[in-house]
C-alpha cells in the first residue's frame, strides 16, 4: 500500500478513555501484542449506530473489567482526535480497510478499587496495567499515537491535579 493509497482511506470511528484514579494517575495497560514496553489507555471502536459513551462505557468493560457504576464522565473532546496508522500497520488491521482512526475522547473517575479491575477478560488486550502519572504517558507510548496523547492531556490539563 502507496501513502497515496492510505491517505485515500477513511478512519475508523473509535472511543479513547482516560481513566484516573485518586491520586490523579492515568490507567495504563501494555498491549498483549506488542512485542517491547508499548502502554496505552484504553480505546475501542464505535460499532455501526452506536453512541459514543455507550461504546466507551462498553470498550472500558471490556477490555478492564471496570464496571459503568464505578466510573463517572468529567469530560469529553471537544471534537474528534485522528491519528494514521504506519503504512505495514494499516495493511494489517481491519483489512487494510482504514487510514488510522478518528477518536472521541473521555475523562472519567475511577472510584472503585484496583482489586475490581480484571483484564483477563473474554478477549484480553493488555498483559499488566498500572496507574501512571500523567506526565510519562507520553515516554511510554507507541511514537505514532504521541500527538494523539499530547492532544488529549492539553484537553484535559483541567483536571489532571488532584
Amino acid at each position: 500500500m502507496t501513502e497515496e493509497e492510505l491517505a485515500a482511506l477513511p478512519y475508523r470511528p473509535n472511543v479513547g478513555l482516560m481513566v484516573l484514579n485518586s491520586q490523579g494517575h492515568v490507567f495504563t495497560g501494555q498491549r498483549l501484542d506488542y512485542p517491547s514496553a508499548a502502554w496505552q489507555m484504553p480505546q475501542g471502536g464505535i460499532d455501526e449506530g452506536e453512541d459514543a459513551e455507550v461504546a466507551a462505557y462498553r470498550e472500558l468493560r471490556e477490555e478492564t473489567g471496570i464496571l459503568p457504576e464505578m466510573v463517572k464522565i468529567l469530560a469529553q473532546s471537544s471534537g474528534w482526535i485522528s491519528y494514521d496508522f504506519p503504512v505495514e500497520l494499516a495493511e494489517k488491521l481491519w483489512k487494510g480497510g482504514y487510514r488510522g482512526q478518528k477518536q472521541r475522547w473521555f475523562l472519567m473517575r475511577f472510584s472503585g478499587l484496583d482489586s475490581q479491575i480484571n483484564i483477563e477478560t473474554e478477549e484480553p488486550e493488555f498483559s499488566a496495567w498500572r496507574w501512571m502519572p500523567p506526565d510519562e504517558l507520553l515516554d511510554n507510548i507507541v511514537p505514532f499515537k504521541r500527538s494523539v496523547y499530547e492532544q488529549v492531556l492539553n484537553e484535559f490539563r483541567a483536571y489532571l491535579t488532584v
